[in-house]
């Protein structure tokens, strides 16, 4: 399994790989931001749209491939204001159903902490559904829960779920980016 970070080039290159890890990720029930059945069209437009965020150094995208084929994604968000520098969200970390359960999922989340350490990020956040799978890993893997906001998202199969905060503390260096 190889975990590369991609250009807006090779977000392009990869985006029908990407868009069918997204369908596999919300056909499976997981609560990503889209319904199920999720069209394959607007799940390419999507990760199309990700190439200027990439581009512009507002999100960083990472790929985990083997065999020839996509099988987990994870992403880092930064913002754009001044004041908020020395953080950036943890978006879109999915894993491929057929590669669940081999700490593929640990690997992505690990790379992007990593990541970000390394760029002087010093905060890192995110929401996930609660009472998900996700959950336990971000809790093994040292995120705080900060709380739950009810009824915040549907999930694929529209029904209203809440989404659980967490965030995660990676040191004290200035952001580099």
């Amino acid at each position: 399994m190889i975990v590369t970070r991609l250009d807006a080039d090779q977000v392009h290159l990869y985006v029908e790989e990407l868009a069918d890890l997204m369908a596999d990720t919300v056909d499976g029930g997981a609560s990503i931001g889209f319904l199920a059945p999720l069209d394959r069209a607007a799940a390419v437009a999507w990760w199309k749209e990700r190439a200027a965020g990439v581009a512009a150094g507002q999100l960083a995208v990472w790929i985990a491939r083997a065999d020839d084929r996509t099988l987990g994604t994870v992403g880092l968000a930064f913002p754009d204001k001044p004041n908020s520098r020395h953080r950036a969200e943890l978006v879109k970390l999915m894993v491929h159903r057929d590669a669940r359960g081999r700490g593929l999922g640990r690997r992505l989340l690990t790379t992007a902490e990593q990541a970000a350490a390394d760029a002087g990020i010093t905060l890192l956040h995110l929401d996930t559904e609660t009472d998900s799978p996700a959950e336990r890993l971000y809790t093994s893997a040292g995120w705080t829960r900060v709380g739950v906001i009810p009824d915040y998202a549907a999930d694929p199969g529209g029904v209203l779920r809440g989404t659980t905060l967490y965030y995660k503390n990676l040191g004290t260096t200035a952001p580099t980016r």
